[in-house]
């Protein structure tokens, strides 16, 4: 959990900003409620978003009461205009029996005649203008000192398609997408529990990006939904415009590389962590969902070992930890035996390294970073060039400045293969966040290893140990459930037992339901 001396800086930024929120908020919209005279909220609606040349608004009459006005105002892109026509617009325009008094008109504009499934009544300006940058309708009659605020939403929006990052082989081919009900609706047709529980809130003074909470009522600890729904009350930032900006915001350790939240794109694997006594968070705009809390062994598990029998579960496991180790320390290893330890190597094979390194002008460190650095290059290049020859230009241009370096005598052919191998390893992480987390930590371990050896590689991983150790993801530490050692928790991390023995819930994550099987 986070220190006393954090709690009371968030506690002062929080004040802070409330304040100079209020002050803006004050200065931009005021606290002005709805006026009867309907010019006037037009006006003033207008004047609030700058007479912006998408802000529709429709000027009408009402024809169950002569010569009674009536406005709708709406976004352009944001609504359904073909809905707003059909069930509002049309409804209240077209002539019917007459009214009397002015209250009958009002309630059967609220009751009878707007026929959409959202409604609210509002009486001040501010609630109006939020809801009509939400993607609502806003109704105002003349006469009458409240607005209605009709739900409306219906913008473009990404079909469902297969998850980018998280390709398997067999399981689920749907992926979330950018709509926030689209996602949670995905979620609840696998997740048919009425004990499911979503609870929604608005992040970014500006944005205003809406964003929901989901657990389990019943399995989750309600401490741990108390925390995370208060640090996510704390977050003070002008715009959240993905789940990113989220996860640097309430996470325990900002400055650590390794990733204390998952992010995952399958609802199939939401769902599975919310069975476990977890805490989803899902952000509109972002098809990408955070995970909380989050241990080391989950990065290194797909959705798909659990729809494989266990042993093939069990075998991808221990290779993608070895993929792992490769992808960290192969080219430290490297430079260590080359520059500090030949005498460690076969001498077959040292007569084979020194006749490859004859011609290369530099020390193990600069070959290994130079080789490095070209490869990440290539990696990021490959993802920003368009779709059909990114990865055909990233292996191309691997092999060709990989073979011009060795004919050119600027780097050995080990060393070419060593690059290759700790690629491709990095590649076998199925969660791209840890992945990158590797990716970074492997240069400083190739600093070290040129410094001191296999002798500062070694201090290097212990001090990289204890800081995983360390580490914490609300309350649950990091490296569990092996340090601290809970034997009964092991069942379903770097192994997978079958399905039968596994009918309890990890521990670790303090359900409250530890049992997965009825009765």
């Amino acid at each position: 959990m986070r220190t006393g001396w954090q709690r009371r800086r968030s506690r002062k930024k929080k004040k802070m900003w409330d304040q100079r929120s209020k002050e803006q908020l004050d200065k931009r919209v005021g606290d002005q409620p709805v006026h009867m005279e309907i010019e006037r909220n037009v006006e003033f609606i207008g004047k609030v978003l700058g007479d912006s040349s998408d802000l529709i608004t429709r000027w009408f009459t009402i024809q169950y009461i002569p010569d009674r006005r009536a406005v709708l105002m709406c976004v352009d892109g944001l609504v359904d205009k073909r809905n707003l026509d059909q069930f509002v617009l049309a409804p209240l325009m077209t002539r019917g029996e007459q009214l009397q008094t002015k209250t009958d008109l009002w309630m059967m504009v609220n009751e009878s005649l707007v026929a959409a499934e959202e409604k609210k009544k509002s009486s001040q300006l501010k609630e109006t203008v939020d809801s009509l940058l939400s993607g609502d309708a806003i109704l105002f009659v003349d006469g009458y000192s409240e607005g209605l605020i009709i739900g409306a939403k219906g913008w473009e929006k990404r079909g469902v398609e297969d998850p980018r990052a998280e390709a398997v082989v067999r399981g689920p081919r749907e992926g979330l997408t950018e709509t926030l009900r689209v996602n949670t609706g995905m979620i609840r047709r696998r997740l048919k529990d009425p004990d499911l529980r979503l609870k929604d809130f608005k992040v970014g003074e500006r944005t205003k990006t809406n964003l929901t909470m989901m657990f389990i009522q019943g399995i989750v600890d309600d401490t741990l939904v108390k925390e995370i729904e208060k640090r996510i009350q704390e977050i003070r930032i002008d715009s959240v415009l993905e789940s990113g900006y989220i996860e640097e915001m309430i996470g325990d350790a900002t400055l650590s590389p390794f990733p204390v939240l998952q992010n995952t794109e399958r609802p199939d694997a939401v769902v599975a962590h919310l069975l476990e006594g977890k805490v989803g968070i899902l952000v509109d705009g972002t098809p990408h969902v955070l995970i909380a809390p989050a241990v080391f062994t989950q990065f290194y598990s797909s959705p798909e070992d659990y729809y494989e029998r266990y042993m093939i579960a069990t075998f991808l496991r221990l290779l993608r930890l070895v993929a792992f180790f490769i992808a960290l320390l192969l080219p430290a290893l490297y430079i260590a035996f080359i520059s500090f330890h030949p005498e460690m190597i076969p001498s077959k094979l040292a007569i084979a390294l020194a006749a490859g390194r004859s011609t290369v002008p530099f020390p193990s460190i600069v070959e290994a970073l130079m080789m490095e650095m070209s490869v990440e290059i290539l990696r990021e290049a490959s993802i920003r060039l368009p779709g059909p020859i990114g990865p055909t230009i990233g292996i191309v241009g691997a092999l060709v400045i990989g073979e011009a370096a060795v004919t050119a005598g600027v780097v050995s052919p080990l060393m070419v293969i060593v690059v290759g191998l700790t690629t491709i390893s990095s590649y076998a992480n199925p969660n791209y966040s840890a992945a990158i987390s590797i990716r970074l930590l492997r240069f400083p371990m190739m600093i070290v290893a040129s410094i001191l050896g296999l002798y500062g590689l070694v201090i290097a991983l212990l001090l990289l140990l204890l800081h995983m150790i360390k580490l914490r993801s609300f309350g649950v530490p990091y490296m569990a459930p092996f340090a601290p050692l809970r034997i009964k928790d092991v069942k379903d991390t770097l192994i997978r037992i079958p399905w039968p023995f596994m009918n309890k819930r990890p521990s670790i994550f303090r359900p409250v339901d530890d049992q997965r099987e009825d009765g």
